[in-house]
């Protein structure tokens, strides 16, 4: 046994207690980054940048810039269903709100039109669009997934899903109180007119009206259309068809950026003359990364289509927040905001890309 002299006692102990000291250090952080509550863990596994915040967050946050459409409630009808995200549901997204629409075979979203323009991205099926331009010209014109669409405001226009399934898609306004429940549908114009001024103004009888439903129809069911060419010629009529093309065939054009980390297909008038503003689709390959940008006069309104990825968005005041997207989800970056979007690591044997969209307004 070593001699006790009060200096090695001294250091002795000096070495015991720092010892203890970094034990409790260790079980304090442990402590503290501990969650003994109740939890609900489907939503904590699906955002882990938010139950445990990289250190590079700051401690007040960053207006929440993510909802689910899972938390989107749908309306249901006989022939689909549609369900929004707008600034109710997301308070940030001011200026930009989404809605995620399905239509069975032969399906209808009755024809309307809105004060906002509106942008369309086919995710599933095919469907038939026709709208009327400004001159009372028709166009028809038949869309498959990755499609788009852009009608102007106040242009008419429905859509009906074709064989075999139908169709799905998610479309994009111009106006963050936008809601697809208070647009003028034309079932419900015609039940707010008098019959015997739909008589004058169509120069028919009062009977020719007589069927016109009561309340607004919005989606129904009907037979699925014939051949494209048939309905063109028939929506032609006396006027004949638009000069204007409304619709957009994405994957025929090559992207417009492509590196190792992924690509990007930017769609704005350059290419697609009837449009006012642009969309951007967006593929970020397994380890890539959407690099650090900002959009100087233009907000950004995402939905993720495939995959699952992250952002950090760095706001004024010394404030960054980090969060986690997966597919259906809706982003939401206001302009002038420093953000990337990095893949995540999918748990699949293939590592699949992420996808999104974007859609800006200045």
């Amino acid at each position: 046994m070593s001699t006790l002299t009060r200096r090695n006692f001294i250091g002795k102990t000096a070495i015991a207690i720092s010892s203890i000291a970094a034990l409790q250090k260790v079980a304090g952080a442990d402590r503290s980054r501990s969650d003994p509550g109740p939890a609900n863990a489907g939503l904590d596994g699906q955002n882990p940048d938010s139950i445990w915040p990289p250190d590079t967050d700051s401690k007040s946050l960053v207006q929440n810039f993510k909802y689910p459409f899972s938390f989107a409630n749908k309306r249901t009808y006989q022939g689909g269903w549609s369900r929004e995200v707008t600034v109710r549901e997301l308070p940030v997204s001011k200026t930009l709100a989404g809605v995620n629409m399905r239509l069975t075979a032969g399906g209808v979203r009755e024809l309307h039109w809105h004060t906002s323009a509106e942008w369309a991205i086919m995710l599933y099926g095919s469907a038939r669009i026709t709208a009327i331009d400004a001159d009372g010209k028709s166009f028809v014109a038949d869309v498959n997934k990755n499609d788009l669409w852009f009608f102007p405001s106040g242009i008419p226009h429905s859509i009906q899903g074709l064989n075999p399934d139908g169709c799905e898609f998610m479309l994009v306004f111009d106006d963050g109180d936008f809601s697809e429940s208070e647009t003028v549908l034309l079932s419900d114009a015609m039940a707010h007119l008098p019959r015997g001024v739909l008589s004058k103004d169509f120069g028919v009888g009062e009977k020719a009206f007589q069927n016109v439903p009561k309340q607004e129809l919005f989606i129904f069911q009907a037979d699925v259309p014939g051949a494209l060419e048939a309905d063109q010629k028939a929506a032609a009529g006396a006027l004949g068809k638009s000069p204007e093309d409304f619709a957009f065939r994405t994957m025929e054009m090559p992207p417009t950026k492509q590196r190792k980390g992924g690509e990007v297909r930017i769609v704005d008038s350059r290419n697609f003359k009837v449009a006012t503003t642009a969309m951007a689709m967006v593929t970020v390959h397994p380890g890539g990364l959407r690099e650090l940008h900002w959009h100087p006069n233009a907000d950004e309104w995402q939905y993720y289509i495939s995959g699952k990825g992250r952002m950090t968005v760095v706001a004024t005041g010394n404030k960054a927040r980090t969060m986690d997207f997966q597919e259906g989800d809706v982003g939401y970056v206001q302009k002038t905001l420093l953000h990337y979007i990095e893949w995540r690591i999918c748990i699949s044997t293939k590592r699949p890309s992420m996808q999104y969209q974007e859609r800006r307004r200045s």
